[in-house]
């Protein structure tokens, strides 16, 4: 990896991004026309909307970890990450298509087939394993003032409103001060993260609340949002290496790059990798340790069937943990594991696939059988849920790519540009 550039790079043809952006506009309307099929030829509804959820939050946990390290760099005012940081406002471009990605979710939510997702929404429907409708459960009874389908399509909009609307401030200014060079904005982005990081950490925690615990409306936990945080986080520098490695391989950052670039990255995605494992691991020593029903059950339900013996999802939790922190922790010790381009790729790649489990973990299990056991890991679900990544991933390279080409390579004029290209050199 060479040092630093001698100017200004200019990115290679436009023509190529804007190739690039067709065939993956064609890979996610087909991804995601396939996810529709399921629909017909399922047989369950239900399931495959569950599934169409679980690949598109593992696409929306990125682009809000792309915008969390966005303002996080404002915030700190860091200069190794500014390359990096100009393919993050590329790619939360992306959060309007997101939403409208998202909107089916809602509309089936008001069209009256609304428990085949969130269940807590029919109050005429049956409470699963005990006795009653939802509408008299206490359990619900006690939260209806947040879980209301009113209050659910509010707060999810105000989510995706305040995500796009964050995104277009941060892009605005630095694209401005490629043109005229002013630090006003540089101050601006600066501002923009001091109370942006406060709105995302809100609304990342209410969009997981909503969207993913609430599917076990009776379950209880104060580390939900934290343990979607990390996802987000990790998800987002992985994706960010996958793009650094791509326009290092195009030639776009020859001469930008160095390698103590990938080394700091690696060394965050390392930090999250042991994060993510605090909070996972408090959550559940904490519902252990306390063993009060309306927590245990959430893990019983992912480790054993009603007859006692272990279930499938038992050995997804392994996967999980051996996944997400067992082997990224110990390969990244490594100096040469976070700087060598083949290398770091293949733990990304890993890490994301993790990630996609986690959620899968999260949110499939509510999916029963006449027993009250989850569905089993390995069925059709999965079918749809990698139909879903893949579609919902081609629009979100197609937002890229559309974005990629109208604007600089790097930020030329970000008063921080000339210690990243010397990044401790």
């Amino acid at each position: 990896m060479s040092t630093h550039a001698a100017s200004a790079p200019v990115s290679l043809s436009a023509e190529s991004s804007a190739s690039g952006a067709g065939k993956a506009l064609i890979i996610g309307i087909v991804g995601l026309a396939l996810t529709g099929v399921g629909l017909f030829v399922s047989g369950a509804p239900g399931a495959v909307a569950l599934s169409y959820l679980v690949g598109l939050t593992f696409w929306i946990a990125i682009a809000i970890g792309m915008l969390m390290w966005t303002l996080i760099h404002h915030i700190f005012d860091a200069s190794w990450s500014v390359v990096l940081r100009r393919q993050f406002e590329h790619c939360i471009a992306v959060f309007p298509w997101l939403a409208l990605l998202f909107a089916p979710l809602v509309i089936v939510s008001w069209t009256g087939t609304h428990d085949t997702i969130w269940s807590w929404m029919n109050l005429d429907g049956h409470v699963h394993g005990g006795h009653g409708t939802i509408g008299e459960d206490v359990l619900y009874v006690k939260k209806a003032a947040f879980l209301n389908l009113p209050m659910f399509t509010i707060l999810t909009g105000a989510s995706f409103l305040i995500w796009f609307w964050l995104s277009a401030r941060l892009r605005k200014a630095s694209f401005t001060q490629d043109v005229d060079g002013d630090l006003k904005w540089t101050y601006m982005n600066r501002k923009t993260a001091a109370f942006g990081i406060a709105l995302t950490a809100v609304t990342l925690t209410l969009a997981s609340i909503y969207w993913i615990k609430s599917l076990e409306y009776h379950w209880f936990s104060t580390m939900f949002g934290v343990w979607f945080f990390a996802n987000c986080v990790r998800g987002a520098l992985a994706i960010g290496v996958l793009i650094m490695l791509w326009l290092l391989a195009r030639g776009d950052y020859k001469g930008i790059l160095n390698t103590n670039h990938f080394h700091s990255i690696g060394q965050l995605i390392f930090a999250f990798t042991v994060f993510w494992a605090y909070v996972t691991f408090s959550q559940y020593f904490l519902i252990w340790n306390a063993n009060v029903p309306e927590e245990t059950f959430w893990y019983n339900l992912r480790e054993i069937h009603a007859d006692g013996t272990p279930s499938q999802w038992k050995y997804v939790g392994m996967v999980i943990l051996f996944g997400h922190f067992v082997v990224p922790f110990l390969y990244l010790l490594s100096y040469k594991n976070k700087v060598t381009p083949s290398r770091i790729k293949f733990i990304v790649y890993w890490i994301l696939a993790t990630i996609l489990i986690d959620l899968c973990y999260n949110i499939l299990p509510v999916l029963k059988d006449s027993h009250g056991d989850p569905l089993p890991f390995l069925s059709l679900n999965l079918v749809w849920v990698l139909t879903t990544v893949v579609g919902v991933g081609g629009i979100f390279v197609w937002s890229y790519l559309r974005s990629f080409p109208k604007q600089k390579l790097i930020p030329i004029r970000d008063p921080r540009i000339g210690e990243c290209l010397t990044h401790h050199e």
